[in-house]
């Protein structure tokens, strides 16, 4: 998993309320368990026309947004069925970053496992970061993980909070697997010693 240090990039505003992950990633594109090919499919409903053209008042269809890394979204994003396809979509687009009021738990959890930091933050200061993401794409935001900072373009700043196991991770890029992977000379040992002990098993 990719480490997230510090991101400095365009945000486009989804000011939308209880974007849930059907909306993100529609349940026809959901035949695949590999993590990559979700980006293209994307808020599909909401990018794309159903010949297959773009509906060009969707944001990310938007030339000053076509390159953006964080999403500032409306309140309780992420609801719905708890599909981990869904921040594998985001990912996959290249977005690192989403910033809300809210988010559903297991949607929240799933961001951290898959490179994306969520950030939840009081209304006031949503709405402060949505009005410097509709600036455009010369309005750059910087998300500094290690110092737990949101700056604007306008070099306002902004403090978040963020569980330290999961800010740990996000900063070495570790997702479950490469966890698991640290303690493999512990698991080994200890697989050497049940052979021993239980040779039949």
């Amino acid at each position: 998993m990719e480490k997230f240090e510090k991101l400095q990039g365009i945000a486009a505003p989804m000011p939308l309320v209880n974007i849930d992950t059907d909306m993100i990633i529609p349940k026809i594109f959901l035949k695949s368990i590999k993590r990559t090919g979700f980006g293209k499919n994307l808020f599909d409903e909401m990018r794309f026309n159903r010949d297959g053209t773009e509906i060009p008042d969707f944001v990310l269809n938007k030339p000053q947004y076509r390159n953006a890394e964080i999403i500032v979204a409306g309140d309780n994003f992420g609801c719905g069925s708890s599909r981990e396809h869904a921040p594998w979509a985001i990912a996959d687009f290249g977005i690192r970053c989403v910033v809300s009021t809210s988010f559903a738990d297991i949607f929240f959890n799933n961001c951290f496992k898959n490179g994306i930091l969520p950030i939840v933050l009081p209304q006031e200061q949503v709405d402060l970061l949505m009005a410097d993401s509709e600036k455009g794409a010369n309005a750059r935001m910087t998300v500094d993980l290690e110092a737990q900072e949101i700056t604007t373009s306008d070099g306002d700043v902004i403090k978040f909070d963020v569980d330290p196991f999961k800010k740990h991770c996000l900063l070495e890029g570790l997702d479950d697997i490469d966890l698991t992977m640290e303690k493999i000379t512990a698991i080994d040992i200890f697989e050497g010693k049940a052979a021993q002990a239980r040779p039949w098993v």
